[in-house]
């Protein structure tokens, strides 16, 4: 197996997937967890490979942008197969972008860097500013309101009401994106988390002065 060949086939299989799609899980949010997966590498032991790989597959079989997860899961186990990647790789590569996801707070704990490296890539790109914008798209797409002050934010629910229960965007950030800072799992994350932590609270502090009428 030559490494280099297997993820540019994987990129050039990801993008074709994922370059149209609308809920900000397209192929340019993948390109930028991939690149934040290579910077966090820098300061990690860990397989660069399954890394990287895992980095480009690892929407494909999320239920936020497929309806079918176990076929989509069976279509990335066929395209590392086709491109002879080993059967212990694989199963690592498809526990990691299975394991992964919030889900609301109620994912499971992870336990080898690869996956920790990964999912901090997946959570800084959902914050900060490009998570601002991801957020409101994401929101939008699904019909959901920017704000709404008489709904309020949950504080705990199940996966079923994270992903179905009523919410707005801006509540989004209480509910899920303000909590992310604190569980980063690698230090080179948890200084970027830091920055984009503060640019976040910054612009929900505007947002409500400007929803009252204050500035």
């Amino acid at each position: 197996m030559n490494e280099k060949t297997v993820i540019n086939n994987i990129e050039f299989w990801v993008k074709s997937e994922l370059m149209n799609e609308k809920s900000g899980h397209d192929w340019y949010h993948i390109e930028r967890v991939t690149n934040l997966a290579k910077t966090l590498l820098k300061s990690e032991e860990a397989n660069a490979f399954i890394v990287v790989a895992a980095a480009l597959l690892h929407d494909i079989a999320d239920d936020k942008v497929t309806d079918n997860e176990d076929a989509a899961l069976d279509r990335i186990k066929q395209l590392l197969k086709d491109n002879a990647v080993d059967e212990a790789s694989i199963e690592m590569i498809i526990d990691i972008i299975t394991t992964i996801s919030f889900k609301g707070g109620t994912g499971k704990q992870l336990t080898y860097p690869e996956a920790k490296i990964v999912q901090d890539a997946d959570r800084l790109d959902a914050i900060g500013a490009i998570g601002i914008a991801r957020t409101f798209q994401y929101g939008g797409s699904k019909g959901q309101a920017m704000y709404d002050p008489d709904i309020p934010v949950r504080d705990s629910m199940s996966f079923e009401e994270y992903r179905h229960g009523q919410s707005t965007s801006f509540n989004h950030f209480y509910e899920k994106l303000l909590r992310l800072k604190d569980q980063m799992n690698t230090p080179a994350a948890v200084k970027i988390a830091e920055e984009r932590q503060v640019f976040m609270e910054t612009f929900l502090d505007t947002f409500l002065k400007e929803w009252n009428g204050e500035r």
